[in-house]
């Protein structure tokens, strides 16, 4: 847990915009500072594919935020998306020093997890301990202090491209920030705008970004599903604009203010104003027309996230719903299609205080201060970013996501690491 007073900042590096958060560490909670957001010029589907452009971004994001806050921010947590995130299921085993099991303990068990043969394109950016076994009992939570001989994790382990990351990294840093974490955006979301409750039971969450759409499931109190599907809410902003024969810039602004993902909720002949391409005149379209645009689009994305969730065997882990959360989710009609496509209950997630949180540790935002303004789905990363930098310990964590050269002593089934382990045992 991060000290009360400390400052940490939440960046969230997407396909359309950069948003950089900053929030005081309180006994209340998180205090919002200073909230920065400017366009995104340099990614593409969640992929850095433009250095120059996506660090002037983030330059731009962070002083905006910094002059609100009126702070200096020389670290950040920075999110990270795209295709190229993979997860899977782990297994780790030791004996125990003592009869009673004590953090290291728990490090190298989770270090046994992670001793998996992984492609050397690829880097570990999170291990979690869905469950802990000590002497075959299981369904533990939290083993420090127990008694045992033999300790056991199962563990899912999230994957992401070296090249990715390293580039993200490189853009903070040519920025002037150093980056203490490189979170997984799927589960800075959850932090944001899931409640404990939720959590316990089980529940799937949706974050429809610009470039793409992160989909996770959490059950008694731990992510065990995550996956990105490399389509989001900007591919609906160009079926509009070919649609209605616009520019992107007018396809977006229109696609917020008079979009609906649902036709049958379009009531009337209500009729929109469409800027021409250049000097061609503006037209007039019913804005029924728009939905039949807009709903095929979002239909296909929430049918391809079914298709993970019911390929991943974890659709009957979200006893408790759906939610649904990001820029795409605050179109009219989102919740309504959701319900339709998943057959369970939908609600829309904004960041806020999260009552409950504190019986896992899961710090929330706090009254007052800027809270208001991150109070929107899009915000849903940053804030959470801002949160998991406050409950996780930094210094352990990133050495974890740093770039650095592997040995294939290291890339190995992690034979060298148990026999070091027996031999530490015995002596």
């Amino acid at each position: 847990m991060a000290e009360v007073g400390e400052i940490i900042c939440g960046l969230d590096v997407g396909t359309t915009k950069v948003a950089a958060i900053i929030g005081e560490v309180t006994e209340n909670g998180i205090e919002v500072l200073g909230v920065g957001t400017s366009p995104s010029e340099g990614l593409r589907q969640g992929v850095v594919v433009n250095i120059e452009a996506t660090t002037g971004s983030i330059a731009a994001a962070v002083a905006e935020a910094e002059q609100m806050a009126a702070a200096d921010v020389q670290s950040v947590y920075v999110g990270i998306a795209g295709g190229h995130v993979q997860g899977f299921n782990s297994y780790g085993q030791v004996s125990m020093r003592s009869r009673e099991v004590e953090d290291l303990d728990v490090a190298r068990v989770i270090e046994q997890a992670k001793a998996v043969n992984i492609p050397l394109d690829r880097q570990i950016l999170h291990t979690i301990p869905l469950e802990y076994i000590i002497d075959g009992q299981g369904q533990i939570r939290d083993p420090i202090g127990m008694n045992g001989v033999r300790m056991e994790v199962k563990a899912h382990v999230l994957t992401a491209s070296l090249t990715s990351v390293q580039n993200i990294v490189k853009c903070c840093n040519r920025a002037g920030l150093e980056v203490v974490e490189v979170v997984l955006e799927p589960l800075a979301s959850s932090q944001a705008v899931l409640h404990a409750d939720e959590r316990d039971l089980g529940v799937a969450i949706i974050d429809i970004g610009g470039g793409t759409t992160d989909l996770s499931v959490c059950s008694e109190g731990s992510n065990v599903f995550t996956s990105v599907i490399v389509m989001g809410g900007h591919r609906i902003t160009q079926d509009v604009a070919h649609g209605l024969r616009t520019s992107v810039a007018e396809a977006e602004a229109i696609k917020r203010k008079h979009g609906c993902s649902l036709i049958s909720m379009i009531e009337g002949d209500d009729v929109i104003e469409v800027p021409g391409v250049g000097p061609r005149p503006p037209r007039e379209f019913k804005r029924r027309f728009l939905a039949e645009i807009i709903e095929p689009r979002v239909e296909e994305i929430l049918l391809m996230a079914q298709q993970e969730l019911l390929a991943s065997g974890c659709a009957e882990l979200a006893a408790s719903g759906l939610v649904l959360t990001g820029g795409a989710s605050q179109m009219e009609g989102m919740v309504e299609i959701a319900e339709d496509i998943f057959q369970m209950p939908v609600r829309q997630g904004v960041p806020t205080s999260i009552p409950g949180g504190e019986r896992q540790g899961v710090v929330s935002l706090a009254e007052g201060g800027f809270a208001s303004m991150v109070s929107d789905p899009k915000f849903a990363t940053g804030v959470g970013l801002v949160l998991y930098g406050a409950t996780h310990e930094p210094m352990a964590d990133a050495a974890e996501t740093a770039p650095r050269k592997r040995s294939a002593r290291e890339d190995g089934p992690g034979t060298f690491r148990r026999i070091t382990d027996w031999v530490r045992d015995i002596f």
